[in-house]
């Protein structure tokens, strides 16, 4: 009596089939700090305190790849990208066409260099505005 094993392949299968998909609602009214902390809370096997202390240390971790001097991007998978972008200073132009009356002459003073912060969509996050 010999037993036939099952191959690696319909183990894999039968895994991949065991994270299937849960029908999620859609929410009609924005959560609050405290609602996301509950919804995570019963969701997973954290209490409120834990889940806080991930989502503060999620903060923090995001903080030191942005900061000045930092690699100046942070990837969360799959969501998100933050991208802290240098934007050059702008010298002051004079007697410059306007654009809202044309004949008229104008001065453009000069802006200053600045860091702006950009947060590109992923592409999981696209599918669920879909």
């Amino acid at each position: 009596m010999a037993v036939k094993k099952a191959s690696k392949k319909a183990a894999t299968k039968s895994k991949a089939s065991a994270v299937v998909k849960r029908k999620t609602p859609a929410i009609q009214k924005k959560f609050t700090k405290t609602e996301i902390l509950n919804e995570i809370s019963e969701n997973t096997s954290l209490s409120k305190k834990e889940v806080a202390a991930v989502l503060e240390e999620l903060g923090v971790l995001i903080e030191r790849h942005v900061k000045k001097r930092a690699v100046g991007e942070f990837t969360l998978p799959g969501l998100l990208k933050i991208k802290s972008v240098a934007r050059p200073a702008r010298p002051a132009r004079k007697n410059v066409p306007n654009p809202f009356r044309p004949g008229e002459m104008m001065d453009i003073p000069r802006k200053a260099a600045s860091i702006r912060v950009k947060v590109l969509p992923l592409k999981k996050l696209k599918e669920f505005a879909l």
